[in-house]
């Protein structure tokens, strides 16, 4: 009797260690393919120098730069371009007003995938552009997507890494950081900063800015008034149920 329930606890953990090796397996090749997926778009946009680059009319009598107007032909939710120079962050930008959450579990491919791809919050103008606009990209395990965003608690990070380029496909833009915080959300305690999209009088604006700089982990000495740009980056955060980290930055350029 003593051997058979030996025999079934070796089984059990036998078969424990199988399954666990079977999800790491698959994990890495869906970290690959995703990889590869972002590598080879970054590669179409990147191929495009400023000096040769062309414009097309877009909306608005806009023009459409050559480098996003190639993807953009690919999938038309793709709205812009963002980056953080030496990390990992560096994606297209997709939005689908009418299914806003589709580039949750979607990629820029629209096949699914747990990655998803950073996507802009439905209520937001990018065009126009809203006076905040939010973007949301998972915190992944092999440190894509908006995993950088998690660095940013330390201040020796921040200080290496104080600005983020957002591009529309109509224009190119860098923002500084004006606060990183931590909250929650589905819960009464937690900041919904995600409510904050366009300034109905200077006050909105004015309480939003003052709300992100006393959460903030640390003081930027970086304000914004009313009348700047706002972009609004959330990923989870997992020191508390329903984290998130939150870096807000205004353009300047």
């Amino acid at each position: 009797m003593r051997k058979f329930i030996c025999i079934s606890i070796i089984l059990f953990f036998l078969i424990v260690l199988l399954a666990s090796l079977v999800m790491i397996s698959h994990h890495h090749k869906v970290s690959v393919k995703q990889n590869a997926v972002y590598e080879e778009l970054i590669e179409t946009v990147e191929s495009v120098s400023a000096d040769d680059e062309v414009t097309i009319e877009f909306e608005d009598k806009k023009t459409m730069y050559d480098g996003y107007s190639k993807l953009y032909e690919r999938n038309n939710d793709m709205v812009g371009w963002i980056k953080i120079d030496e990390t990992k962050l560096n994606y297209p930008v997709m939005q689908s007003v009418d299914n806003p959450d589709f580039y949750l579990k979607h990629g820029f491919d629209k096949e699914y995938t747990d990655y998803g791809c950073p996507y802009v919050q439905e209520n937001c103008d990018v065009l126009l552009p809203s006076d905040n606009i939010v973007i949301y990209g998972h915190n992944m395990d092999d440190g894509s997507m908006f995993a950088t965003l998690d660095n940013y608690k330390s201040k020796s990070f921040y200080d290496e890494h104080k600005k983020i380029s957002f591009d529309t496909l109509t224009s190119k833009n860098e923002y500084e950081i004006v606060a990183v915080f931590t909250t929650t959300v589905y819960s009464d305690d937690g900041f919904k900063y995600y409510e904050f999209t366009c300034a109905q009088e200077k006050d909105d604006f004015e309480n939003y800015i003052s709300k992100c700089k006393e959460l903030s982990l640390y003081d930027t000495g970086v304000n914004a008034e009313y009348g700047d740009k706002l972009i609004t980056l959330s990923t989870c955060e997992y020191s508390n149920k329903n984290g998130r980290i939150v870096v807000v930055a205004k353009r300047i350029v």
